[in-house]
């Protein structure tokens, strides 16, 4: 059973259940019957023997029955069905209907003693080979004696001919309704399973490489439902993968540049015999981009470790205030060689929950972008503003900007724009990753608004913890 597919499981478990249905049906349904055509019969019977029974009642004399004339001032025993015998009080029979076919019945003890207590009763009587037959005994008293007894009987044949019919209806109708069932279950469970069947075609295409592949559905139920997932999730795959190989063909080529500018460097200076001085500059521009390239396997490392969770963050009160102040203070350095001012706006006191380090480590990187991109003279904004329960540092340049298109990607790993590698050739595209990363660890948020040409405005929102 583990071996079959789930639609023969299905419907192997539906008919199963449908079977047991139809026989506990048949069979309950066949008790229902019997018992009804029973208490038809008895409630004729009951109705004739009333009949019979007043009848009898005028025709007699005191307690005696008038005999001469029964045969013909009995019209109301006179019945097709049924047959009567009367009894006198001690069990003899002393008069009986024309249309009994039937042997000698004796009256039994049982329906004597009854008869004698003033009730009547009910008694089913089957000979081998014969009609089987219902019979009702009941007593007439005159005063508290008992007089005679009328027996009204009739054949339990047509009963017995619906309950056979019943059974061969049920015996052929309830495998077919049962073959026709399981017919519809088969049926109906390939529509359901139909998107599963898509499903595993369609994974077996992804595991050939195919990521576009994607499940067609308009059903909303569970299996439209899992349907969506996987094709949320294969989106997702696809981006991953696709965002992996971008970074696997960014990190060569970041990393391929510097080793180029060493190689042929080195073999510029091995041509011939160099001065010193020579040597000297050789040297100092390897150690330059052997720096670069460490900066980049360092920074690679740390995102690495971040994707996996490796990278432990501490979670302690951070006055930013303070913290903004030492960036500032950074940031005229940084400035100094290209004549950028870097100006510190409203501070106002926050207090967030994270690590300082960290923080310190974004703060300064978006800081440093804006002195990097601003051009000659030109100034940066530095503010830190709260709200009800944010902080929000902002970080204002006039430099060469970003357009509306690259504005979500600049947070990509390796992604430059065209602008920022003409206009800064020392940077990796890992720097807002990082950021990233870092501000989305203490539960913030980072926006950019910019234009080309106009410089850019980038805002850090922080949960805080208190205000002093």
């Amino acid at each position: 059973m583990a071996d079959t597919s789930i639609r023969v499981r299905l419907t192997i478990w539906y008919g199963g259940v449908l079977v047991c249905i139809m026989i506990l049906f048949a069979g309950v349904l066949y008790v229902v019957m019997s018992r009804a055509l029973q208490e038809h019969v008895d409630r004729s019977l009951e109705e004739a023997a009333v009949a019979a029974a007043r009848s009898l009642e005028e025709h007699r004399f005191g307690p005696y029955l008038l005999l001469g004339d029964l045969t013909q001032s009995f019209p109301r025993l006179a019945l097709i069905d049924k047959f009567f015998h009367i009894f006198g009080p001690q069990g003899r029979i002393t008069l009986q209907s024309a249309n009994v076919s039937t042997r000698n019945i004796p009256l039994s003890q049982t329906a004597r003693d009854a008869a004698l207590q003033g009730r009547g009763t009910f008694e089913t009587i089957r000979f081998q080979d014969e009609i089987p037959i219902r019979l009702l005994s009941y007593p007439i008293r005159h005063g508290d004696a008992l007089v005679n007894i009328v027996r009204v009987g009739t054949s339990l044949r047509p009963g017995e001919n619906m309950l056979s019919r019943l059974v061969f209806v049920l015996l052929i109708g309830a495998p077919l309704a049962v073959a026709v069932s399981i017919w519809g279950g088969w049926f109906l469970a390939g529509r359901a399973l139909r998107p599963v069947d898509a499903m595993t075609l369609t994974a077996r295409r992804i595991t050939g490489g195919d990521l576009t592949q994607r499940i067609h559905t308009t059903s909303k139920d569970e299996i439209g439902r899992l349907a969506s997932t996987f094709n949320d999730m294969i989106s997702r795959l696809e981006i991953s993968i696709r965002q992996t190989r971008q970074f696997s063909a960014d990190a060569s080529h970041e990393l391929r540049t510097p080793l180029t500018i060493i190689k042929g460097e080195a073999e510029l200076a091995l041509r011939k015999a160099r001065s010193p001085d020579v040597y000297r500059e050789v040297l100092e521009s390897n150690l330059e981009e052997i720096d670069r390239m460490s900066r980049i396997v360092d920074e690679l490392l740390f995102l690495s470790r971040a994707d996996l969770g490796e990278v432990t963050m501490a979670s302690d009160p951070v006055p930013l205030d303070a913290l903004v102040r030492e960036i500032h203070s950074q940031a005229m350095v940084l400035g100094q060689e290209r004549r950028i001012e870097t100006v510190l706006e409203r501070v106002d006191p926050a207090r967030v929950s994270g690590d300082e380090w960290r923080l310190r480590e974004l703060l300064l990187n978006v800081v440093d972008n804006a002195v990097k991109y601003s051009p000659p003279g030109g100034v940066v904004h530095i503010s830190l503003t709260t709200t009800r329960d944010r902080a929000l540092v902002c970080v204002r340049d006039h430099g060469i900007g970003i357009a509306e298109e690259d504005q979500l990607a600049i947070f990509d790993r390796f992604y430059r724009t065209d602008a920022a590698r003409a206009h800064a050739q020392q940077g990796t595209g890992l720097g807002l990753a990082i950021c990233k990363w870092i501000v989305e660890a203490h539960h913030g948020s980072m926006t950019v608004e910019s234009a080309p040409g106009q410089g850019s405005r980038f805002t850090i929102s922080l949960p805080l913890i208190s205000a002093a």
